[in-house]
């Protein structure tokens, strides 16, 4: 009886290397309880360096995320690096496909940044407490007087605390092939804090990692930082038109290196 136990764990590689479908799950599981595991070693180092609530605390979460990737398989491209200023609060701006966009945020996450989430992801468990350690900005999507008043806050936090935020304009996940219009927060953010916004933009992950068809290979995200857009002397009324430039340049880009994933990825097996 004892070694009964010993079976399913035989059978754990042979699954590995025989169905695609095991993979997608048992990739899936691990990564979230990776993630838990890293935010329960995160949390008490957070406290007793910053005392609580902190962006500073975002450098510590970057540090100890920063492997996780290799674990999945994934490697991380990363080009425009000369695009991402050293100086002064800015607003971060990219596409959203999947809880995998933590991995190329965390690579490229400039000191004293932190981002916007959803309210729901304060109730992650362990992952969202070290996410409001990390002064995360939580905005209930659902309620859109509560969401402007929240975004309107974290404007004057920006200035005040000279931090820089990250904002998925989309909205939500999206794996469709291209990018969803643009809600207009993160612009309203940049103008009214009359600070540039820089974009981000993550290749397509169709080449490794799809949902749908339970499909999760080792891949190649490339990751490309785009110039910064000015936004000094900018009202609201100039709002829709910089959400459509910014839209515009994104998704040029996210075509563009989005092929080049296509093309470098190639067939792949698990």
């Amino acid at each position: 009886m004892d070694t009964l136990w010993i079976l399913p764990l035989m059978l754990i590689p042979v699954l590995l290397f025989t169905s695609s479908t095991f993979v997608f799950y048992f990739k899936k599981c691990f990564y979230v309880a990776w993630m838990m595991i890293l935010a329960t070693i995160a949390i008490p180092i957070c406290i007793l360096k910053s005392g609580g609530r902190d962006v500073e605390n975002m450098r510590i979460i970057r540090f100890l995320v920063w492997h996780v990737k290799y674990l999945l398989g994934l490697r991380i491209d990363v080009s425009g690096l000369q695009n991402l200023p050293t100086e002064g609060p800015y607003v971060i701006i990219s596409n959203h496909q999947s809880s995998l966009d933590v991995l190329g945020l965390m690579e490229i996450l400039p000191d004293r940044c932190t981002s916007i989430a959803k309210k729901e992801l304060v109730y992650a468990g362990t992952v969202g407490i070290v996410c409001w350690l990390g002064g995360i900005i939580f905005i209930n999507r659902k309620k859109t007087d509560t969401a402007k008043s929240v975004m309107a806050g974290a404007a004057r936090t920006m200035l005040d605390k000279q931090i820089r935020l990250w904002v998925f304009p989309e909205g939500t996940r999206n794996q469709k092939g291209d990018l969803l219009p643009f809600k207009k927060g993160a612009f309203h953010l940049a103008v009214q804090g009359q600070v540039p916004i820089i974009p981000v933009v993550f290749s397509s992950y169709s080449n490794f990692y799809l949902r749908k068809e339970k499909q999760f290979r080792s891949g190649t995200i490339n990751l490309k930082i785009l110039p910064k857009i000015e936004t000094k002397g900018m009202t609201t009324d100039d709002i829709s038109a910089l959400s459509d430039k910014s839209y515009k340049i994104m998704r040029s880009a996210f075509m563009e290196i989005s092929d080049i994933t296509a093309h470098s990825n190639g067939p792949s097996s698990h």
